[in-house]
C-alpha cells in the first residue's frame, strides 16, 4: 500500500497544483467561501465522491473501504483566506483585492482533495470510513471548527480519531514535523475602550488624558504576564491597536486598544481574564476616567494525542523516511482545529513548504506567503497513508 499511495501522489500531484492555485487566485475570507465550497463540490462529484454541506461554507464527504463501520477517521483541511493584499507576483496571484491565502489553507484543501482522490481510487484495498471536512471560518472567530462540531460533524458517523496538516514555511518541503500534548495556545481578543470628556489639549487639568491613560495601561498590563504567570508556564499578552485621537490640539474623549491573550493552561487562562479586566477598571479610573473592557473567549489550546502522535510519527517515519520527520516546537499561535482534539483523539502535524534555494522562506500571514508547490504531492500522500495506518 505504501508504494501504491506515493505512486499515486506523484501521479496526481499535477491536478492538485492546479488546484492549489486556481484556490490561490480565488481566495475568500471567514464565512463567505461560497465559490470555495462549490469548487470542492464540484471536485468530489467529478471523483464520484458523495458529500453534504454544513455551516453554510463546510463540505464534509465519506469514503467507505471494505466494512465501513470497521473504523471511521476524519481528515479536516481549513478553506478559508485572510484580509491581507497580495504582493507576490505570480501567475495565480489573488484575483479578490485584499484577500489572500495566507496562511496556506489552499494547500490544506489542495492536500485533502489529493487524499481524497487517492482513498477513493483504493478503496477496495483497505477497510474503514474516510470523513473528510472542509472547514470554513478558521481564521475568525468562534472558529469554524466549533459551528460544525455544534452541527454534529463529529457525528453519522462519528469518527475515532482526526488528523491535520499544516504548511510550515520554516521547514524545508519533504519534512515533517509531529508532537504529542499541548502543541498550541489557546487565542482571546481584547477589546477596551477608555473614555472621559476630553478637552483642549492646552488645558490637560480640565479633563482626563485618555491617551496617556491608554499608555499606562498598556505598560501596566504586560506586568499581568511577568509578575502573575509561573515563568514556566507559556503565555502571551499583546496589546496590538491603539486607535483615538484625530487632531494635534484635541484630547481625545475616546480611545480604543484591542490585543490578544495565549495561553496554554485553562486555569491561568481564566485568571488572566479577570486580572485584566480589574487592573485596566482600577488603573482607568484611578486616572480620572471610566472603562469599558470585553474579553471574547476563542479557540481553546490545541491537544495532540499523545499515543495517537506518536502512532503517526512512526508511520510518517516510515512513509517519508526516519531523517524527513522531527519533532514539531510549541507555538503560541493557535487553530481551532483544538476544537475536534478536545473530544477525540486528535494529530495536528506540520508540513515542509519552505524552500530556500528557491527563497521561499517568507512566514505565514504576510503578503509575500508562498510555498514549495512540491509540498502538496508529499502532504496528500502522507493525509492518505496515516488515514490507513496511523489511525
Amino acid at each position: 500500500m505504501l508504494e501504491t499511495i506515493k505512486s499515486l501522489a506523484h501521479q496526481l500531484a499535477p491536478e492538485c497544483i492546479a488546484i492549489r492555485q486556481h484556490l490561490h487566485a480565488h481566495p475568500e475570507l471567514s464565512y463567505e467561501e461560497f465559490e470555495t465550497a462549490a469548487f470542492i463540490k464540484q471536485e468530489l462529484h467529478k471523483w464520484g465522491i458523495p458529500f453534504q454541506e454544513m455551516a453554510k461554507t463546510g463540505v464534509i464527504a465519506l469514503i467507505e473501504g471494505n466494512h465501513p463501520s470497521k473504523k471511521i477517521i476524519a481528515l479536516r483541511a481549513d478553506i478559508d483566506a485572510l484580509p491581507i493584499r497580495e504582493e507576490n507576483n505570480v501567475p495565480y496571484q489573488s484575483k479578490n483585492q485584499g484577500v489572500m491565502h495566507a496562511c496556506g489553507h489552499d494547500v490544506h484543501t489542495s492536500c485533502l482533495l489529493g487524499a481524497a482522490r487517492i482513498l477513493q481510487q483504493t478503496r477496495n484495498e483497505w477497510e474503514g470510513t474516510i470523513k473528510l471536512i472542509f472547514q470554513p471560518g478558521e481564521e475568525k472567530n468562534p472558529g469554524g471548527a466549533s459551528l460544525l462540531i455544534k452541527e454534529g460533524v463529529l457525528e453519522n458517523p462519528a469518527p475515532e480519531k482526526i488528523f491535520a496538516l499544516h504548511v510550515h514555511p520554516g521547514m524545508e518541503v519533504g519534512k515533517f514535523s509531529f508532537r504529542g500534548g499541548m502543541v498550541m495556545a489557546s487565542a482571546d481578543e481584547i477589546y477596551i475602550s477608555i473614555k472621559s470628556n476630553g478637552g483642549h489639549a492646552a488645558a490637560p487639568q480640565l479633563t482626563a488624558d485618555t491617551i496617556l491613560i491608554a499608555s499606562q495601561l498598556v505598560v501596566s498590563l504586560q506586568q499581568i504576564i511577568s509578575r502573575n504567570n509561573d515563568p514556566f508556564n507559556p503565555s502571551v499578552l499583546s496589546i496590538t491597536s491603539i486607535q483615538g485621537g484625530n487632531s494635534t490640539n484635541v484630547i481625545p474623549s475616546e480611545v480604543k486598544l484591542m490585543g490578544t491573550l495565549r495561553a496554554m493552561n485553562e486555569t491561568w487562562r481564566f485568571k488572566a481574564h479577570e486580572l485584566i479586566i480589574n487592573q485596566t477598571h482600577k488603573l482607568v479610573e484611578a486616572m480620572g476616567a471610566s472603562a469599558d473592557v470585553r474579553i471574547d473567549v476563542g479557540y481553546p489550546f490545541v491537544l495532540n494525542n499523545e499515543a495517537l502522535s506518536a502512532e503517526a510519527r512512526k508511520q510518517a517515519e516510515v512513509y517519508a523516511g526516519k531523517e524527513n520527520v522531527t519533532e514539531t516546537e510549541l507555538r503560541m499561535g493557535a487553530e481551532d482545529f483544538a476544537y475536534y482534539s478536545h473530544l477525540i483523539p486528535a494529530c495536528f502535524f506540520r508540513l515542509g513548504a519552505g524552500n530556500k534555494a528557491k527563497n521561499i522562506t517568507a512566514n505565514v500571514h504576510t503578503p509575500i506567503f508562498n510555498v514549495d508547490e512540491s509540498c502538496i504531492e508529499h502532504g496528500m500522500g502522507m493525509m492518505a497513508w496515516l488515514a490507513l495506518t496511523a489511525g
